[in-house]
């Protein structure tokens, strides 16, 4: 395992930006690691989601490796409560939605608890505030409720969602 990194080295070591058409396929790869695979996102719909939506991914490149270390993704919608159909249909995009479903926070395991994760959520946060964004919001287990907090999220308890078979909490953050 990597020691954990200051912000100051976590700029210097990646490289932060939106996902390249090229790397959707990587992309894909890293959520299959990441996800296990009723949960994980298709290559046909990672590559749709990165088509439709290149600028609503923060990808971290690794500057030695030249590949995507983590990454996260989401779509805008004028919707303001997360439903299951946001994972299958890149669609339902709205490029001036004022809220953002998070659909994915993708981090290699070489790449955990060095800060990484939360470092991709404030340049995520920052920049979709800039562009008049309003929330943000995304569903996870339980086991991921504290590190949300800790990113500025608040838990609004049980989700309507039901992806993958889980039972997930839906966690809002107001930018």
């Amino acid at each position: 395992m990597i020691p954990n990194n200051t912000q100051k080295e976590i700029n210097e070591r990646f490289e932060f930006r939106d996902i390249r058409p090229e790397e959707a396929t990587q992309a894909a790869e890293i959520e299959k690691i990441c996800f296990p695979p009723n949960e994980a996102c298709s290559e046909k719909m990672m590559l749709a989601r990165a088509a439709k939506a290149s600028e609503l991914f923060l990808v971290a490149v690794d500057r030695q490796t030249g590949k995507i270390a983590g990454f996260i993704n989401g779509l805008s919608t004028s919707e303001s409560v997360f439903r299951d159909e946001f994972f299958k249909d890149a669609d339902l995009y709205e490029p001036a939605g004022r809220n953002v479903m998070l659909l994915g926070v993708d981090v290699l395991p070489a790449y955990r608890n060095q800060g990484l994760a939360k470092e991709m959520m404030r340049r995520y946060l920052c920049r979709e505030q800039e562009k008049g964004r309003k929330n943000i919001l995304l569903t996870c287990l339980p086991s991921k409720i504290k590190m949300y907090q800790k990113m500025g999220f608040s838990d609004k308890g049980i989700a309507d969602s039901s992806w993958g078979g889980e039972q997930w909490h839906e966690m809002t953050c107001t930018i």
